[in-house]
């Protein structure tokens, strides 16, 4: 294949031709004529294809399914939303499938998400609420008797909650692959190339199912939960060991705490209102006596560990653990880091695998719950400074899976009219973009390339974010084609 009159973004700007050969880029200049088929650029722009090194790809095709109640600003108003759409909907009270919203955030609601709120809109009909972290659930009566916890008054947290979530994501294989397809399908059109897909799944089988059956639009990384790694290790996996020409098995994910929103963030600090209280520093999931055997175990078969750690008594949980093992690895969202450990991620090599939209989401709960502590919150700019490697990505359904939105966020550190929150820790747009892109455009490169109107490095922060992908390929393949 032959793409001719483009401007490689960060190059001269002046027009070249780039031709592809099985799934690699063999050549950028001019040329009389090639082989294959040839498009016409146009004079667009031409820059690496996009990552998102962090996402729950089933959950993220699943809430496209559900009722949306992230907007909602209390309990209340949650709950209206629910009468709302079972109203629209005429919806049957005495079904026995389960209702279920995503995206709620109750960090900040002057009022308490109660069983009885729930019971009194749902009639016989189970009510599930996914909060937009997904580290808690907001259940009816009728829901918890479902799910096996009668007589809760309040919401579930951290494993209980993910378990929930495990079983209302249980659809028909069919059903399921028709929408990740589809959900593939929409990444595609904004440049993604490549996913991390940490599913707390077995993602093998999965995902092997998935491409074989025409998935063909990204190239997953699929993680390694706790309680898959006995099977992995048997199979005899390998993080970075490729599948197929789509596939590549990826890291064992390990949680060592809960999250800001659920207050269940592990921090050298108690959260404020709840001194003296049980959990008043938060949740450690998975403490060092555990957390150390699994990442050995982990790493002498070939997985290599990354470990979701948010607040700062986590994050130097983690960093010890690397240390005393000797090994590198990654971090998940890293949110609030202690000064000390910054430069711990370089030293270790330990990426810092992070999620910049998060931060737009977080800030005003960050300031109520991390008072005081907010300048070394989401700090990109802090981590690239001592030498960290950052990788982006969304954590999709938690953000959009959109590398723009994350790109704009890192760049920005705003959204819509707000004034930046710790502008300090912005980073530039070429930093962002290298943080979510794997290749280059340049002769031996795997042509993973995206195609744009405007030049990504120079176009203003806020186009950014609507950043139109005119072509997205993969191995030299059109996965998303508006030419």
């Amino acid at each position: 294949m032959l793409l001719r009159d483009t401007r490689v973004s960060g190059g001269s700007g002046e027009s070249v031709d780039v031709r592809i050969e099985d799934g690699v880029i063999t050549g950028i200049g001019s040329f009389a004529d090639a082989a294959g088929e040839t498009r016409d650029l146009g004079g667009r722009w031409l820059s690496p294809g996009l990552w998102d090194n962090h996402v729950h790809f089933s959950q993220w095709a699943l809430v496209q399914q559900r009722l949306d109640v992230s907007s909602a600003g209390s309990a209340r108003e949650a709950v209206a939303m629910v009468v709302t759409e079972l109203r629209s909907a005429d919806s049957d009270p005495g079904s026995a499938l389960p209702f279920i919203g995503y995206g709620f955030r109750d960090g900040l609601w002057r009022d308490e998400p109660t069983v009885e709120a729930l019971d009194t809109v749902g009639g016989r009909r189970p009510i599930v609420l996914v909060s937009g972290d997904l580290h808690s659930v907001w259940l009816n009566s009728v829901a918890l008797a479902l799910y096996g916890h009668p007589g809760v008054t309040g919401m579930l947290v951290e494993e209980p909650a993910f378990e929930i979530t495990r079983r209302l994501g249980i659809v028909a294989d069919e059903l399921l692959d028709l929408w990740v397809d589809a959900a593939a399908t929409r990444a595609a059109s904004r440049g993604v190339v490549g996913i991390v897909d940490l599913e707390m799944a077995w993602g093998l089988d999965a995902w092997t199912r998935r491409i074989e059956g025409g998935t063909r639009s990204l190239r997953v990384e699929f993680g390694v939960y706790a309680q898959h790694l006995d099977r992995a290790i048997a199979l005899g996996l390998r993080t970075g060991e490729q599948v197929n020409d789509r596939l590549t098995v990826g890291p064992l994910k390990l949680i060592t705490d809960g999250s800001l929103n659920t207050r269940t963030a592990y921090c050298f600090d108690e959260y404020p209102g709840r001194e003296g209280a049980e959990n008043s520093f938060g949740l450690l999931t998975l403490p060092p006596e555990e957390l150390l055997p699994l990442m050995r175990r982990g790493a002498a078969a070939g997985i290599i560990p990354t470990v979701h750690a948010i607040g700062d008594h986590a994050n130097a949980i983690a960093l010890d653990a690397f240390a005393e093992l000797g090994i590198g690895g990654r971090i998940e969202h890293a949110q609030l880091l202690a000064d000390d450990d910054l430069a711990r991620f370089a030293a270790l090599g330990v990426v810092a695998s992070v999620q910049p939209d998060h931060a737009l989401d977080d800030r005003d709960v960050a300031e109520h719950h991390w008072s005081g502590r907010t300048g070394r919150a989401f700090a990109l700019r802090s981590l690239l400074d001592s030498g960290a490697t950052l990788a982006m990505g969304s954590d999709a359904p938690v953000s959009p899976l959109d590398p723009w939105v994350t790109i704009a966020a890192a760049v920005s550190r705003s959204r819509g009219d707000r004034e930046p929150w710790h502008p300090e820790q912005r980073i530039s747009t070429a930093e962002a973009l290298a943080a979510s892109t794997r290749t280059t455009v340049a002769v031996g490169q795997r042509a993973d390339l995206i195609v744009t109107d405007d030049d990504p490095l120079t176009t203003p922060v806020e186009a950014l974010r609507h950043q139109v992908v005119a072509a997205t390929l993969l191995g030299g393949e059109f996965t998303h084609d508006t030419l």
